[in-house]
């Protein structure tokens, strides 16, 4: 047995002392993080060095000079924008080495966020223990898809003072504490401080504005069966892309696009429809709040869930990491110096437990749901359609968006913009392209498999990071969303927005694409006799309504067949 074993932050009722008085795991967090939040920004071991390496609003190439910039953050935590990391500390502690480093939208999301979590563990135990902690605490995690409430915050987070201390403290608190987990920036889905995940059972038990719906945080990842091909975003579980170092890629696996995006946005909020984010809503604020590491490790544990009946990449390109720049985080000196160390890693250190480096485990490791075979999915869908179908006996070919058998169905002719209560597109059908579809659909049989079909919202611009866009197809004017849930292509959180879409970051101002398979909608339109059109319609409805001069613009939206 691992020596670790991180817990559930909803044990003992989600706060700092268990009904006997016992200081429980979120109690040790927070004096870890409270000693981590009183060293200065530029040490590798501060509460704040390790939120810049996920990503800050401190540089001024990364400073806006307005909110979300650091020094414009509401206490509590005050968050601190000065000394800088100088430049005769060693390369490897540089801000530019260091940080604005997190992986998203590519296939290291999930190894470069594990790393992450170990270093920041790894400096908390070693405080926890100097305060005369537990020599075997590990981070807990915050299951929002558990029983009982779980998809609310952790109570410990959200009360203003920690208890009186255990005796075995070794280290002087103010009295009272102030709780180093609350934040004020922290805002929730309905932007009323009531911080909550919207699973069905969070949506249920939260009455939201009848107008608008929370797109719901699912689980349903655990059931996608490759990592990098297929799935509903067509990218597999956990992404894909280029063997390149990318703070922000383009190829969001299912896991990073729900549950991961979705509750980030959600948890963060904003404060009204023109007040500013929560942290939580955006890359370079996000790590400074505490509740960041228990979602994420949540994250980290739903892959070892999923690592226990599929298997990671073996391909060179992900398993040693990107060639351009690697993995590096700053871990206690295991000689017991004040200073930290370099720990490189690849995503092969890290690709399951028990490895050398991720020697813990979890207090609840489920099976699986088992991934429906091709041949299964197949059969089911043949018979949905009247087809044929024979018993499963051939496997089916995953599928994916940009692959050599994709065709372009149809586009919307000109940008969109988002605002309000949310915009139409009409996407303009290639008439012989629409046909393949439809053709693919009448002969479909285990030897001719019908047609897959996406949609894609392109080259989405804005800076509300905290929202998330609903997109229907053909939702009938002035109808209410939540009366046609066989009507939602999907739900896209946009986390990182802002960030992709600065013309100074790497996507040189392209943006987030998110793509849905909407190959049930299209099943169903065949079946009505409604496929024979011009054109379909996308509605685009956020979970909150948008000010009026919101800068959330899609560049396009888009329709693709891909065939077997």
């Amino acid at each position: 047995m691992p020596p670790f074993t991180r817990n559930n932050s909803w044990n003992n009722g989600g706060n700092f002392q268990d009904p006997a008085g016992n200081y429980t795991d979120l109690y040790w967090y927070a004096i870890g993080v409270y000693t981590m939040q009183q060293r200065d920004l530029n040490d590798p071991a501060s509460w704040w060095f390790f939120a810049a390496i996920h990503g800050e609003y401190v540089l001024a190439s990364t400073n806006p000079g307005s909110y979300p910039g650091w020094n414009l953050i509401p206490a509590p935590p005050a968050v601190p924008t000065t000394p800088l990391p100088p430049a005769s500390q060693p390369a490897a502690f540089s801000s530019g080495q260091y940080w604005d480093q997190c992986q998203h939208a590519g296939w290291y999301f999930l190894p470069w966020h594990r790393g992450y979590l170990l270093a920041l563990e790894a400096q908390l135990r070693a405080d926890i223990i100097a305060a005369g902690g537990p020599a075997t605490w590990a981070l807990p995690y915050w299951n929002y898809f558990g029983s009982g409430g779980q998809f609310n915050i952790p109570t410990a987070l959200t009360v203003p003072q920690l208890p009186p201390p255990p005796p075995a403290l070794t280290i002087a608190l103010p009295n009272p504490t102030p709780n180093p987990l609350l934040v004020s920036a922290r805002y929730g889905p309905d932007g009323n401080g009531t911080v909550y995940v919207p699973t069905p059972d969070g949506i249920a038990a939260h009455p939201h504005d009848p107008n608008f719906v929370n797109g719901p945080v699912t689980d349903d990842c655990l059931g996608v069966g490759d990592f990098v091909t297929g799935g509903v975003t067509g990218f597999g579980f956990g992404g894909d892309g280029p063997p390149q170092f990318l703070h922000f890629g383009q190829d969001t696996g299912d896991i990073e696009n729900n549950p991961h995006n979705l509750v980030h946005v959600y948890v963060g909020g904003s404060q009204d429809i023109n007040g500013p984010e929560g942290l939580m809503s955006d890359p370079g604020l996000a790590a400074i709040d505490p509740v960041f590491y228990l979602h994420h490790a949540n994250v980290d544990r739903m892959w070892a869930i999923w690592n226990s009946g599929h298997a990671n990449p073996v391909d060179p390109g992900w398993t040693a990491g990107p060639t351009d720049q690697g993995f590096v985080m700053p871990m206690p000196d295991p000689a017991g110096s004040a200073t930290s160390v370099a720990w490189p890693y690849t995503p092969a250190d890290v690709a399951t437990l028990g490895l050398a480096a991720t020697n813990y485990t979890y207090d609840d490791l489920p099976a699986p749901p088992p991934a429906p075979s091709p041949a299964d999915s197949l059969a089911l869908r043949l018979t949905a359609l009247g087809r044929p179908a024979a018993p499963p006996a051939v496997r089916g070919e995953t599928v994916r968006v940009d692959g050599p058998n994709t065709e372009l169905v149809g586009a919307s002719q000109s940008s969109v913009a988002v605002k309000g209560a949310g915009a139409r597109a009409t996407v303009a059908l290639n008439p012989q392209v629409r046909e393949r579809v439809s053709a693919s659909l009448r002969a479909a049989s285990v030897a001719q498999p019908p047609d897959r079909v996406y949609l894609a919202i392109e080259n989405v611009r804005g800076t509300k990071d905290s929202s998330a866009l609903n997109v229907y197809v053909n939702l009938p004017d002035g109808a209410n969303p939540n009366d046609h849930p066989d009507l939602l292509a999907g739900t896209a959180g946009l986390f990182g927005l802002r960030r992709a879409s600065s013309r100074i970051g790497e996507h040189g101002g392209q943006g987030l694409s998110f793509t849905f398979d909407i190959t049930a909608i299209v099943d169903r339109l065949h079946l009505n006799q409604a496929l024979n059109t011009n054109s379909i319609h996308v509605a685009i409805i956020p979970h909150r309504p948008l000010p009026e001069a919101s800068d959330i613009t899609v560049g396009r939206v888009s329709v693709y067949r891909r065939g077997r």
